[in-house]
């Protein structure tokens, strides 16, 4: 499938002559980008310009959720499985609860995401993605998502889009809150916090732990004859986040944020032998941010992160440690200009990588960033530029440029053009007798348009969008990688939120062309076309809801082999409130139990169930 998003663009805008773009609306509760809930509370976000900016004001294509959403998605889903409800993403998973997972933006590679957690980047930079089926939602304040290149805000990496996450903060009164639940699968949650703030302290503290007596991983012995091992594949995760700001006068504030899960993960890789890994993500962070005069705001972040996982398998019955660790400082000013308001920052990223018995390796990247964003009567403006000078491949200038017009109070035009790159991993680059020292970035080249509309909380959306990507990493007859390919992402992604009749309903609808430019042939494991459709309503005590989530078939190897069926899945929850301060929550995911495949051969959770107790004073 061909797709030509200018033209579709036109064609579905004279079909819905009220239609906005999914970028500037995005809801902090949808599966659709949404509208700001009212006018009292708009939704704010700012990984889009990393500066405090209204949603509906974003050039960018964007999805905030918050924290209610998150609630609501329950224990039995897990953090790829809840980005995978929003508009442009999909995800693929190897066998349930804490298998290994990837997470696909626009139809990018899982390389080519971005994951930041309160402002740092955590990830492996041996694998080249992140360990999402370790991220626990329980410990998530909200979720931030960008689509489209971001190395420009961001640096290498973020060719598909920037998800940022940031943790549970506290306010008010000194509370505790808890929460217990049990499901289908043996699955059994606890989570306990305490939180509070002043006008000067701001402080959360919570820990939670997870237990899924899981399934078999691997659902076909014939399918994956090596790989199949008949037994149950558990999984369990410990996690602690904090978070702490003090204000020492009238715009100074210092600050830490803490993220630590640690997993252990039984998987398959032949009968015979429990293979399971320790795995370990961690994430802190400190700040200082000043006010030094008005109209310029100074804001100082150190911080690490670790992606730690240690494997025990029949190949390595006493472990085998594979280890990133990442130290950054970054300084940004945001400075008040006559016209519109300047970004200028400087960072400095130092990654290390140990691979046990195989190398251990490390590098530098000292970056620089200007961007100016502006509104002048009915146009908006943003333009950002980024050089990151890395010490293995030299350097790299990325850009980004940004226009709205406002047609109408309700109707906006908007468009972008912005370029991204990936730096090559350090086992692309150095692994014993397959790696290539000599490769170079891969590039990205992105174009959008999008038409916006909003109007007495109804909110409709359109983007389109092309990417193409050039110098990608492929492995040659000899397993050597070698920059030889190009990739070509197109899309058209549509979309709903508002309220109708009483129900809350976000809907967005994906038509997606991810191909391999030099052989025409679809991208593995990324889907055509893909659905979502949210519905809620609150009935006196009642909040109940259900949602659809719709994917077109997709193929699991390059060269568009072994194709997996199309698949549509239907869930529902339901929060019963007993008083002001507890509540009852069950959730019931794939009610009509379809059987179906993200990953060639690996199971997916049939029909289950999940049932909570929460205790959140307000």
């Amino acid at each position: 499938m061909t797709i030509r998003p200018t033209l579709a663009a036109l064609a579905v805008a004279a079909a819905f002559p009220t239609v906005f773009s999914s970028a500037a609306f995005a809801a902090s509760n949808a599966p659709a980008a949404a509208a700001v809930s009212s006018a009292e509370q708009p939704v704010v976000l700012v990984t889009a310009t990393r500066q405090t900016q209204r949603a509906d004001e974003s050039l960018a294509d964007v999805t905030v959720i918050e924290r209610a959403r998150i609630e609501e998605a329950g224990a039995s889903t897990s953090l790829a499985e809840l980005l995978a409800r929003q508009p442009g993403i999909q995800m693929s998973s190897s066998g349930g609860p804490g298998k290994a997972t990837d997470v696909y933006i626009r139809g990018a590679s899982p390389k080519h995401s971005l994951l930041i957690v309160d402002g740092v980047r955590l990830g492996s930079a041996t694998l080249g993605a992140s360990s999402w089926q370790d991220i626990p939602l329980t410990q998530i304040e909200r979720i931030e998502i960008v689509r489209g290149p971001a190395s420009a805000l961001y640096g290498a990496d973020a060719i598909g889009g920037v998800i940022q996450i940031f943790t549970r903060r506290g306010e008010g009164a000194p509370k505790a809150d808890a929460f217990v639940g049990v499901g289908s699968y043996g699955n059994k949650e606890v989570a306990a916090g305490v939180s509070g703030g002043t006008e000067r302290l701001s402080y959360s503290l919570r820990g939670a732990y997870t237990d899924v007596a899981g399934y078999n991983a691997i659902a076909s012995q014939a399918k994956q004859p090596y790989y199949y091992n008949a037994d149950k594949d558990p999984y369990r995760n410990s996690s602690l986040s904090g978070n702490l700001a003090y204000t020492l006068m009238p715009g100074h504030e210092l600050g830490a944020t803490l993220l630590y899960a640690t997993a252990r993960n039984h998987y398959d890789s032949g009968a015979g032998y429990d293979d399971f890994a320790d795995n370990v993500q961690s994430v802190w962070s400190a700040y200082s941010r000043n006010r030094f005069r008005a109209g310029w705001t100074s804001t100082l972040r150190i911080g690490q992160s670790v992606d730690d996982a240690r494997t025990y398998a029949s190949y390595a019955p006493t472990g085998a440690t594979i280890k990133t660790t990442q130290d950054q400082v970054m300084w940004q000013n945001d400075i008040t200009l006559p016209l519109g308001t300047l970004l200028a920052a400087l960072e400095n990223l130092e990654q290390k990588a140990v691979n046990e018995g195989t190398f251990s390796v490390s590098r530098q990247i000292r970056s620089a960033l200007l961007g100016w964003t502006a509104s002048v009567g009915e146009h908006r403006m943003q333009f950002n530029a980024r050089y990151d000078d890395n010490s293995q491949f030299g350097n790299k200038t990325t850009g980004y440029a940004g226009y709205g017009y406002q047609i109408l109070p309700s109707l906006r035009v908007q468009g972008s053009v912005g370029s991204a790159f990936r730096a090559p991993t350090f086992n692309e680059l150095y692994f014993p007798g397959f790696g290539n020292p000599n490769l170079k970035p891969e590039n990205a080249y992105n174009k959008e348009l999008g038409l916006l509309w909003e109007q007495h909380g109804q909110s409709v959306s359109l983007t389109a969008f092309h990417n193409r990507i050039t110098n990608l990493i492929a492995y040659d007859a000899n397993f050597i990688p070698q920059n030889v390919n190009n990739a070509r992402l197109q899309g058209v992604s549509l979309g709903y939120a508002g309220t109708l009749a009483g129900f809350d309903i976000n809907a967005n609808l994906d038509f997606l062309d991810p191909e391999d430019a030099d052989t025409g042939k679809r991208l593995q494991r990324r889907a055509d076309k893909t659905g979502n459709l949210y519905l809620s309503r609150r009935i006196a005590a009642f909040n109940v809801g259900a949602e659809w989530q719709g994917a077109a078939g997709r193929y699991d190897r390059t060269g568009e082999i072994n194709r997996m069926g199309g698949y549509g899945l239907v869930n529902a929850f339901v929060k019963y409130a007993v008083d002001r301060d507890w509540s009852l929550e069950a959730r019931a995911n794939n009610l009509l139990n379809k059987q179906y495949e993200t990953a060639w051969g690996y199971n997916t959770a049939g029909a289950n169930l999940f049932f909570g107790v929460r205790y959140a004073p307000r």
